[in-house]
């Protein structure tokens, strides 16, 4: 396999000759290149061929996923609830990150440098940002709303549409200050190692520009983390000692299970609650590249190629289509749903939507209001 392959590079390295990725983008992006670039020849088309590629497809089912999620949830009576406008607007925020994001870069990679001038280089690092920021804080909300109802049970107040509403517009605005920041001199946007993309200026050593790259990730991927430990690790202790309590009161009995209708209940809470840490793990899963790439930068902790920034836009884009597929697999409100409206999209049969399992947001409040 390396004697077909080999060959091939060396002939498209030799005909960069003394080029740099750098040549390749247009006159007027010149004076947002950093000059650590100017060291790397161009990328090998292929690479470019398979982000684009890539991109493409994760963005097709991006946002045919969470066009799904909007539709489903916000036109099925059932998930109207006010923890759901939760999972609406995470849905939402995923779907305009592919939306915005996904086809200038397939587009940029198939011209192996960007090619939309400079201020669309910082609007489409500012979107990126803005969508991620909202994110990973609307998973928090989701995370702290199953903390609040799970383990403060009765004594939790419920959320109302008012009230999730408020949270989300908090959320925006939150997002808004950080994505707007480099606008004003704290921090720019540039575009990225392999120039088909732009993020945040991690290469610049003043203190004004590597301070934003240090406080943005303090407040938006090391707090929102440990929250949701936090928020998690109380529900898995509850969870823990309620199915210990019931397994001890069955010994008690001397019967195989005390199961009943609340309990069934709250053992659907305990599954969805795992569903939601398996999404917000995918979620840090698909941002901890770009935080290591930024961290590596403003440290010069090793160098950074142009090839290595192509993983973070690739990881951190792959998170738009985590979120409907972990829904679409373990709400099985959400597949009966699905079945009904778009059949050919859903993986069960009509007669699933008999199960009594609630989403990931609604479950335990629905629980709490029937148990008020």
């Amino acid at each position: 396999m390396a004697a077909f392959v080999e060959p091939h590079f060396d002939a498209w390295q030799q005909g960069a000759g003394n080029m740099t990725v750098v040549d390749m983008v247009p006159p007027e992006m010149l004076h947002m290149v950093h000059p650590h670039w100017n060291q790397f020849p161009p990328m090998n088309p292929l690479w470019h061929s398979i982000l684009g590629f890539a991109i493409f497809c994760l963005g097709m089912v991006s946002m045919i996923g969470n066009g799904c999620v909007i539709s489903i949830f916000t036109s099925t009576p059932s998930l109207k609830t006010p923890s759901n406008l939760l999972v609406v607007n995470l849905a939402f925020s995923d779907f305009l990150m592919m939306f915005t994001m996904g086809p200038p870069m397939v587009i940029n990679c198939w011209h192996q440098t960007w090619v939309f001038g400079p201020f669309a280089c910082e609007l489409y690092a500012c979107l990126g940002s803005l969508f991620g920021c909202t994110s990973i804080w609307t998973m928090t909300l989701i995370a702290f709303d199953r903390y609040n109802v799970i383990v403060k049970g009765l004594a939790a107040k419920p959320m109302t549409n008012s009230g999730a509403m408020i949270k989300i517009l908090g959320v925006w605005a939150f997002s808004l200050f950080w994505t707007l920041a480099p606008f004003f001199g704290w921090n720019r946007y540039v575009p990225e190692g392999n120039m088909t993309a732009c993020g945040t200026d991690y290469l610049t050593q003043t203190w004004l520009s590597r301070s934003y790259i240090l406080i943005y990730a303090i407040f938006v991927y090391w707090l929102p983390l440990l929250t949701i430990i936090y928020s998690y690790t109380f529900i898995l202790k509850a969870v823990s000692a309620h199915e210990e309590s019931m397994r001890e009161q069955a010994k008690k009995m001397n019967v195989a299970s005390l199961r009943s209708s609340e309990s069934q209940q709250q053992s659907a809470e305990i599954k969805l609650a795992k569903v939601a840490l398996v999404t917000i793990s995918l979620w840090f899963m698909a941002w901890t590249p770009y935080l290591v790439i930024n961290f590596t930068g403003v440290f010069k902790a090793a160098p950074i190629t142009p090839l290595a920034t192509i993983w973070g836009s690739l990881f951190a884009k792959a998170n738009a289509v985590y979120n409907p597929i972990v829904y679409g697999i373990s709400h099985p409100k959400y597949r009966a749903a699905l079945y009904q409206r778009y059949p050919s999209l859903s993986c069960q049969s009509d007669n699933s939507s008999s199960n009594d399992s609630q989403s990931v947001a609604s479950a335990a409040t629905t629980a709490s209001d029937e148990k008020a």
